[in-house]
């Protein structure tokens, strides 16, 4: 605790004359102030020790790969069981070496140029090789993305697939995950229920079409955004979701972390509010629709529709489709331009 701020004027224990609080009230106070600042260092310090042997407590087989989540955004959310297997580790596979090394010197984690395996999405099964012969030897491999839980929107599936194929064991190491947080703090309505979409398409109609089959979804669907394709993710959603909520997470865990929920229709105008706004990385959840009646009414007419399109062309199963199910042309028709972006191009 700073001291200075023990000196600010004291009204009930004055010097007369001086205005200040007398000198024996300063000192108790101060003295008690830094009795308990050590109590707390003892108290944390005392935690921290029997947290780190809990960790290092559990058995750790050698020849595994240990696939460890990081910080999202916090260095101080990183786990202990992380720590304890990164500092066990003969090899750290990882997504950027120069991050993975940063990480491990901020809670003083040594280890030699020759124990990082770059491994990211452009040399995955390639690197995935040079894993599998130190495990095959008999090491400890720990990979590590660049934030969260790899495999998830991250490289690393490559790597746990080979490594199942050649029998080795693979071992969780659970941690921060920006899925998991947003959608603690988004309030979905509901039995809870979700599904991960990730990042839509970049391109605009694949975009809108994967939009079309997810604006009928009934539970809550959590997407993924990089800052530079935020806005064009917002206008789709305002156009295919208008009514839906959505809750926007954006810099979790970090300095201007935010989190709002909003009608999808009002996104595009809240970011433009405000640039900053349009700055990190997002984690949205797009919530149940409120009207589940629509929802599963809707649901075996796009079923119609999409067996029709695939042996019929478009003005055809619409035709069909208005036909079977008594659904209005026009409405139908919009639903199959959807549908049919959807399809293979020689459908």
């Amino acid at each position: 605790m700073n001291r200075t701020l023990l000196l600010m004027p004291h009204k009930e224990s004055k010097n007369r004359g001086t205005g200040q609080p007398k000198a024996s009230v300063v000192e108790a106070l101060a003295d008690s102030a830094s009795l308990r600042e050590e109590a707390q260092h003892r108290a944390a310090s005392q935690a921290w020790e029997g947290a780190t042997l809990t960790a290092a407590a559990q058995h750790y087989p050698v020849g595994a790969l240990y696939v460890v989540a990081t910080p999202i955004g916090n260095l101080a959310d990183i786990t202990l069981r992380a720590l304890h297997v990164l500092a066990l580790a003969d090899a750290i596979a990882c997504e950027d070496t120069r991050r993975a090394r940063q990480l491990l010197r901020a809670w003083n984690i040594d280890k030699p140029a020759d124990a990082f395996i770059a491994a990211h999405e452009h040399n995955e099964a390639q690197a995935a090789q040079a894993v599998i012969a130190r495990l095959q030897a008999g090491q400890r491999v720990a990979y590590a993305s660049d934030a969260g839980m790899p495999a998830v929107s991250d490289p690393g599936a490559r790597l746990v697939a080979v490594c199942v194929a050649q029998g080795l064991r693979v071992v969780p190491i659970p941690g921060a995950s920006s899925v998991t947080a947003a959608l603690s703090v988004a309030g979905v309505a509901g039995d809870g229920r979700w599904v991960f979409e990730g990042f839509l398409p970049v391109k605009a109609n694949q975009r809108q079409a994967a939009l079309a089959r997810l604006r009928h979804e009934p539970r809550a669907v959590v997407l993924l955004e990089a800052p530079h394709r935020i806005a064009a993710l917002a206008a789709a959603l305002a156009a295919a979701c208008g009514g839906r909520a959505v809750t926007v997470a954006r810099e979790l865990t970090k300095q201007f972390e935010q989190v709002v929920t909003l009608p999808c229709a009002d996104l595009p105008a809240w970011l433009q509010a405000d640039a900053k706004r349009q700055r990190g990385e997002f984690t949205l959840i797009l919530h149940p629709n409120a009207d589940s009646d629509e929802v599963a009414d809707s649901a075996p007419t796009e079923r119609i529709l999409a067996l029709l399109l695939a042996e019929l062309p478009l003005k055809v199963a619409v035709r069909l489709a208005a036909e079977i199910t008594g659904d209005a042309r026009n409405t139908l028709y919009q639903r199959a331009l959807a549908l049919k972006s959807t399809l293979p191009a020689d459908q």
